[in-house]
């Protein structure tokens, strides 16, 4: 791609070079994650640390009980792994009933926090299977720089203390999080040191141990000693049974504007990186280079696209096993074209789902220079999750539960053992060389809803416009709600929001201090030669860094 490398927006941040590079939302765990490839190791080696230490560096996002998924290019063929959490076994919409009563509709009632929203958490099992099959260090060398930060301590970050201190009203009463997360009876302020000793606990122990410690050994006793004492439903068989899934990934073909034709791999569902891929497909039937980037014009096909893929996900997505519809209905070229052809030039559209044919979280990337390259989710949904937070160990526990429906006609309804509706999405993309696919970035955009939406907003910014990686990660962002109105960020050019609003999108600003607009990470590979490297870039909506050598 012939990059116009000027970045016509306001931004901190520039692009960043390397041969080996890794880019994450807090710059200590890009330089762990960078660490690890001085000593030897490689992009997968870096990544497993750079999430080790964003537990501790930024646990309004993520913790020892969050879930992960990933995309990994070994340097010849691409695997995706599911390692988001199930529902333990007494969860149903009976056990909800029961306990919580039933609203006006007859359906069970739920909190959005607390022990009734944790899921039996998949990252740590995720580090397991991605080490054991792609990592070159042992797993207690890529530890080491988290478990040195969380007893050291840390300067707090001020987008973390921003939104650290707002997550604050809701969930202090939550089982230790007020000890784990509030040293002096609030957030810690911006440059205030931090420590999380009980984490920097755990972390040696799965360090001598492995990751099994938590699912069968002494945090796995922790964790369900604490959930009994507070009225959860954790079991040790629900931890010691519970096992992650390689489940490859799913794709849409994009046309560049170089001429090229590229592939974006998401993984999918139980997540909701189709929706990504169903709003690009519909975007295939429209001329979207001929429009200006930031232009009205442009910007409403990507919003209708979206609320369209949107209208689908809601409806279908769920855990694979019980879906009535397939990835591959889903994403038929001929159904998204019929769905484009609801798409009005010149008005919003509020739409309904389809019917195809039968048949808090952070987010990081690792390339190193043998071409091995990972995309690397991990959250614990809303901010801090759960809001519960075992002591002993410092297991913040994220709240993937509240994913589930409760309607017993749904899909995504709540069982045993099943995934819930997931909204963290890592994305990777391919390109076509004469037939041969070949890697061309790793990629992801955190932040709730706002993911899949970040995903398509960015692509297109680089293959249809050619906009450099750190352009279109700082380019102004809308986001479309669950009922279909508009957020839009305020530097968005204003003659474009108000055409926006004169086509009747409804802009509805949302109070969303945790997820807002999302954050990004993209590592674009240069050139097929493996010496020319990467570049990258880190979204100046949170702390982060590309760091690289």
């Amino acid at each position: 791609m012939d990059f116009n490398w000027n970045n016509p927006y306001p931004t901190i941040r520039m692009p960043v070079m390397g041969r080996n590079v890794v880019s994450t939302s807090h710059p200590y765990a890009a330089q762990a994650g960078l660490k690890m490839i001085h000593q030897g190791g490689n992009a997968i080696d870096a990544a497993i640390a750079a999430a080790a230490a964003l537990m501790i560096v930024e646990p309004v996002s993520n913790g020892l009980g969050s879930d992960c998924f990933a995309i990994v290019w070994d340097g010849n063929d691409l695997h995706g792994l599911n390692a988001s959490g199930v529902a333990p076994q007494a969860w149903s919409p009976d056990y909800y009933s029961k306990k919580y009563g039933v609203d006006a509709t007859g359906l069970a009632k739920r909190p959005m926090r607390g022990w009734d929203t944790v899921t039996v958490p998949g990252a740590l099992a995720g580090w397991e299977a991605l080490h054991r099959r792609f990592g070159s260090l042992p797993l207690g060398d890529l530890l080491q720089p988290a478990i040195e930060i969380a007893e050291r301590g840390y300067a707090m970050a001020p987008i973390v203390s921003h939104k650290w201190a707002a997550a604050i009203p809701e969930l202090k009463n939550q089982p230790g999080f007020s000890d784990a997360f509030m040293p002096h009876g609030r957030a810690p302020e911006v440059s205030e040191l931090f420590r999380f000793p009980a984490a920097a606990r755990a972390l040696k122990l799965i360090a001598k141990n492995g990751t099994r410690e938590f699912y069968e050994g002494e945090i796995a006793q922790a964790i369900t000693q604490f959930s009994n004492l507070h009225g959860g439903a954790m079991t040790l068989h629900d931890l010691a049974s519970y096992q992650v899934d390689w489940v490859g990934t799913i794709q849409q073909k994009v046309k560049g504007a170089d001429g090229k034709s590229y592939v974006v791999h998401e993984i999918p569902p139980n997540g909701q990186g189709i929706g990504a891929l169903i709003a690009m497909g519909i975007l295939q039937n429209f001329d979207l280079a001929s429009l200006p980037v930031d232009g009205i014009q442009s910007q409403h096909l990507q919003i209708e696209a979206m609320k369209l893929a949107f209208a689908d996900v809601y409806r279908y997505v769920a855990d694979p096993r019980s879906m009535d519809l397939t990835p591959e209905q889903m994403l038929n070229p001929s159904y998204l074209a019929e769905r484009a052809k609801l798409i009005q030039m010149n008005k919003a559209t509020h739409f309904n789902h389809g019917l195809p044919a039968s048949g808090g979280t952070i987010y990081l990337s690792a390339s190193d220079e043998q071409g091995r390259m990972i995309s690397f989710i991990q959250s614990n949904y809303m901010g801090f999750g759960s809001g519960v937070v075992e002591p002993t160990f410092g297991v913040s526990l994220q709240n993937r539960g509240y994913g589930f429906s409760l309607d017993p006609k749904s899909s995504n309804v709540v069982a045993p053992g099943k995934r819930p509706f997931h909204t963290i999405i890592p994305g990777f993309l391919m390109r076509d060389e004469g037939g041969i696919a070949v890697p061309q970035m790793s990629f992801g955009v955190m932040g709730g809803d706002m993911q899949p939406q970040g995903h398509l907003q960015t692509i297109l910014r680089m293959l249809n416009y050619a906009q450099q990686p750190q352009a279109a990660c700082d380019a102004p962002r809308w986001k479309v709600n669950r009922d279909f109105t508009l957020d839009v960020e305020s530097n968005m050019n204003a003659q474009t929001v108000q055409g926006l609003i004169d086509m009747g999108h409804v802009l509805k600003k949302v109070d969303d201090p945790y997820m807002d607009f999302g954050s990004g990470q993209f590592i674009w590979r240069l050139s097929d030669q493996l010496s020319d490297g990467y570049v990258a870039a880190s979204d100046s909506r949170r702390d982060g860094l590309a760091a690289a050598y």
